[in-house]
């Protein structure tokens, strides 16, 4: 092997060994803050929608789609509706991760605002009006819903969020539940009944764009309750706004409906377990702004999705989303890199904190190491040196053990930096032999 070479080689070996336990304690410490940080969201979250057909199950689908880019599988699980989706989101052994929860549906939230759900919130995505259908012969002049009394009124299936909103309605109007014949059928089969003439009203809570609402607004003999005091709903309880559903909008040509209606509306809500990874959450607000931010039968463009009208506490990682749109990184870097740089800058300048002093041990190892390669091989020149003295063995002994030195120290390697100490000891090799030839 060529000397040059060979002196190259020893400079790096003698740099790894010095750098080496410092590079492992930076090493240990990033594995520590990953192993901690966890920053890779998982692969695959299950949301849960509401029944087939409806407009949750027709939004699950449209995010599926969007995180599909992100490869992160969405599993859709249907469902009765928004009570049963927050009994999911509780029960740890369902393994849901979020679910679209309508206002009002929470049994532990009361008016006043408290809350004790395991919750957060990632945002309002759209209006929930409530649509009381009837029959325009039985209910001819329905302007109030004590007009209800003694009717056929289904009030929503069971699980879902309608039943415990509409008995909030009736009681702030002082009517009691068995006023009503009651049913609680689900919206499929409630309309279905409602055609059929066997209920006399019902009352659904859904997005305009379900198809049966659509429907039932075009349909003759059957009309939609206007609500003339929206506004004191709204006012009584915090999860209810009011709404209008502009004249036409149903059907422009058939001019669907004739007027603008006055409805009250929940404001739907995507909703995750407390311990939701942080980038999926980020990666569904994201998705949420792209799905919901455009123009509505009732909602304007860009009105939605919303910090506001939340029942549940806000995430922190919405709320940074909601007050700074996304993060700068994932603008001109892919996602994954980019979130594994957001997740792990606190760590990153932690451990370079927690390096910077140790750093300074390195180069006096380094020089100690490198110098220790020189210096051992006086311990046997002090030693030829003291023998010289004590005439402990012969001139020509003493001299042979010198050139002996002298060959090892030929051998030695070391960077042009410390070179200037390798000759001078050679120097003083020279100088012991002319002590010994003087003697």
């Amino acid at each position: 092997m060529p000397r040059v070479v060979r002196e190259t080689l020893v400079s790096i070996r003698d740099l790894l060994i010095a750098f080496g336990p410092f590079i492992l304690i930076g090493i240990a410490l990033l594995v520590v803050a990953y192993w901690a940080l966890d920053p890779t969201p998982p692969h695959r979250v299950v949301l849960a929608t509401g029944p087939e057909n409806s407009a949750y199950a027709a939004f699950g689908k449209r995010y599926a789609e969007e995180l599909k880019r992100y490869r992160i599988e969405v599993e859709l699980r249907n469902t009765v509706g928004s009570r049963d989706n927050l009994v999911l989101l509780r029960d740890r052994k369902e393994h849901v991760d979020l679910a679209f929860v309508q206002g009002g549906a929470s049994e532990t939230i009361r008016d006043d605002g408290e809350e004790h759900e395991p919750v957060v919130s990632l945002g309002s995505l759209f209006y929930d009006p409530v649509w009381i259908f009837y029959r325009a012969e039985r209910l001819p002049k329905f302007t109030s819903l004590g007009e209800l009394r003694g009717k056929r009124v289904n009030i929503g299936a069971r699980g879902s969020g309608t039943p415990g909103l509409f008995m909030r309605l009736l009681a702030s109007n002082q009517i009691e539940r068995d006023e009503l014949q009651r049913s609680l059928l689900g919206d499929t089969e409630a309309v279905i009944a409602l055609l059929d003439g066997k209920l006399d009203a019902i009352v659904l809570v859904s997005a305009p764009e379900a198809p049966y609402v659509q429907m039932l607004l075009q349909t003759p003999g059957i009309r939609l309750f206007e609500f003339a005091n929206a506004e004191a709903y709204a006012r009584r309880y915090r999860f209810i706004s009011p709404v209008v559903l502009p004249r036409g909008v149903a059907q422009l040509a058939l001019d669907v409906p004739n007027h603008d209606l006055q409805l009250i509306a929940a404001t739907t809500s995507l909703v995750a377990r407390e311990d939701t990874h942080p980038a999926i959450i980020e990666l569904f607000v994201q998705a949420a702004a792209r799905i919901h931010s455009g123009p509505g039968w009732i909602a304007r463009a860009g009105q939605f999705p919303s910090p506001a009208q939340n029942e549940f506490a806000l995430a922190k990682d919405a709320e940074r989303f909601y007050r700074t749109g996304p993060p700068l990184l994932q603008r001109y870097l892919p996602f994954w890199l980019a979130n594994l740089i957001d997740r792990m800058w606190v760590a990153l300048f932690s451990i370079v904190a927690v390096l910077i002093p140790i750093s300074r041990m390195v180069p006096p190892l380094y020089r100690f190491r490198v110098r220790s390669r020189i210096f051992r091989w006086y311990r046997n020149l002090r030693v030829i040196e003291n023998e010289l003295e004590d005439h402990e063995r012969s001139r020509d002994e003493l001299l042979a053990a010198l050139d002996k030195l002298e060959t090892h120290v030929a051998s030695i390697t070391v960077p042009l930096a410390y070179a200037d100490e390798l000759y001078a000891l050679r120097q003083h090799i020279d100088l012991v032999r002319a002590r010994l030839r003087a003697a």
